[in-house]
């Protein structure tokens, strides 16, 4: 946020206020870290390297990938960088399908690591499934199956806290994976249907049904504006912001 264009050519912000910094949002990706301090991130998108610079982020330990779309995948690039500190590739999760559009993307992220300069960045391929836990920056993470109308994504849970980002609708057995939730966050694109992404109404139909403590809505399109959201969310429901960081409490 904003859409390149505008008729200035600035941007163009839909129903968002320009004027508030909370509506100008990068491409959805999250860092997780876990009780001893290794980290997971979610998504490689094209506003990496920013993302990371701007939250003090200079070591990874895993990347879970959740599908293939350009939003989600084109700053793989960036971890580069990550491969030095690390002295090592970075193992890669993703299914089967999103590994096989990523080596047809990026084949040469997958060759043999080049330390210690990594000339090219270095990811180890780790093929996952949804219904499985798997570890993943020493943590056990549950995967589960998301519609996204054009392909499959990976939603993931850990203890009391999931994620599901690029969702139009729940099957049943990932909403049974659900249940007893702390914080979940979710992507909600607009306010009106669409037809590969949930819209806020769904999502809040979601939020009655499954009861989570706090529910924090990303992956927001243009008319989400997030003074607008703040207002007119119920108790429980609020907007993501860039550099939003949430402590959840551990599982009992």
């Amino acid at each position: 946020m904003p859409q390149i264009g505008g008729p200035d050519g600035l941007g163009d912000w839909g129903h968002c206020d320009p004027g508030e910094p909370r509506n100008r949002r990068k491409r959805s990706s999250i860092l997780i870290e876990g009780a001893d301090g290794r980290r997971l991130l979610v998504d490689a998108g094209p506003d990496l390297r920013q993302q990371l610079l701007e939250n003090g982020i200079g070591r990874l330990d895993c990347l879970l990938v959740t599908h293939g779309h350009a939003d989600h995948i084109m700053g793989l690039d960036e971890l580069r960088p990550i491969n030095r500190v690390l002295g090592e590739a970075l193992p890669l999760l993703a299914t089967p399908e999103t590994l096989a559009e990523l080596q047809a993307r990026f084949e040469y992220v997958f060759r043999p690591p080049t330390p210690p300069i990594f000339f090219r960045p270095a990811l180890t391929p780790v093929a996952v499934a949804p219904g499985r836990t798997v570890e993943a920056a020493g943590m056990a993470v549950r995967l589960f199956r998301q519609d996204h109308k054009v392909m499959e994504t990976l939603g993931l849970r850990i203890g009391g806290f999931a994620y599901s980002t690029d969702v139009v609708a729940m099957p049943e057995e990932s909403m049974a994976m659900l249940g007893g939730l702390d914080t979940w966050i979710v992507g909600c694109f607009q306010r009106r249907p669409h037809a590969v992404h949930a819209h806020l109404d769904k999502v809040l139909d979601w939020v009655a049904a499954l009861k989570p403590r706090r529910t924090v809505l990303t992956h927001m399109g243009t008319d989400m504006d997030w003074s607008w959201l703040r207002a007119n969310l119920p108790d429980g429901v609020e907007a993501a912001h860039d550099g939003m960081q949430l402590t959840i409490p551990a599982a009992t």
